[in-house]
């Protein structure tokens, strides 16, 4: 597998396949959709985009909360 998320010279890549998966089951059980559709909804948006950028820790961060981070962002892009 090719290493494409490091944190202080770690390759934390499958960490984070697993946290994106695990992201978009948790999105897709809340809002009643498949899981495919989830997850490119979520590869759209904001929190993703902090999410790769793996200097800011937010990958450390439960999935739960990361879900929830989204959801804010969701609610702010429809007020």
């Amino acid at each position: 597998m090719e290493t494409k998320y490091t944190y202080k010279g770690e390759d934390i890549t499958l960490d984070m396949m697993f946290k994106i998966e695990h992201i978009a089951t948790i999105l897709a059980k809340r809002e009643h959709k498949n899981f495919d559709a989830a997850f490119v909804k979520f590869l759209s948006s904001a929190t993703y985009r902090a999410l790769q950028q793996t200097d800011n820790t937010l990958w450390a961060e439960s999935s739960e909360y990361i879900a929830d981070d989204y959801q804010r962002e969701e609610l702010k892009v429809k007020s």
